[in-house]
């Protein structure tokens, strides 16, 4: 017999609810639980509750100190004490789901904000891998003003070769025999 409730035992692959019981999921929602103590956190701590809160007390005081109105809570107002008492009870641990809910959040939002980082890093780095081997491809490339070094020596080269070669003329150069005469325009006579 035993064996039998050790395999029924071992059949079960949850163990974290009891056998029989009813999920709770479709009637407990903690998302909007956690909503609306953010809604009761955030409204805490407002001004307006402050003020509200303050005109609150001193009217509790006053009506309980005046002598035209019943007194309900008399002078030490354990009725109003009581009152703070149980809003603090309950305000405090709706804060702190607040908190812890936002501290997720942040955690969360810092998760994304390293990965974005780590991909922004990783195509950073890749870009200017590819940009080294752009420059170290681009090393060996003929650029425009190479271009036109060559093609200044080239005209220089061609011009040099299309001059006619002249002689050296001597230091002191001889008088020819006949002087030539200019010739004169025709049609000026």
């Amino acid at each position: 017999m035993a064996r039998a409730a050790f395999r029924r035992l071992g059949e079960r692959t949850d163990l974290s609810t009891p056998r029989g019981a009813v999920p709770m999921g479709s009637r407990y929602d903690s998302d909007a639980f956690g909503r609306f103590s953010e809604t009761i956190a955030r409204f805490l701590g407002t001004g307006r509750f402050l003020v509200a809160q303050t005109v609150l007390v001193v009217g509790w005081i006053i009506l309980n100190t005046i002598g035209l109105v019943q007194h309900w809570d008399p002078y030490p107002f354990i009725l109003l004490n009581l009152a703070f008492s149980t809003q603090a009870a309950y305000a405090a641990p709706l804060i702190l789901l607040a908190q812890n809910r936002q501290d997720e959040r942040d955690r969360a939002n810092i998760e994304r904000d390293r990965e974005v980082a780590a991909r922004t890093q990783a195509d950073t780095e890749y870009l200017a891998r590819e940009l080294a081997a752009i420059r170290l491809a681009l090393d060996e490339v003929v650029t425009v003003r190479d271009i036109e070094d060559s093609l200044s020596r080239l005209e220089k080269l061609i011009t040099d070769q299309n001059r006619p070669a002249r002689p050296e003329l001597p230091e002191h150069p001889e008088q020819p025999e006949h002087p030539v005469r200019p010739e004169r325009p025709r049609g000026q006579d």
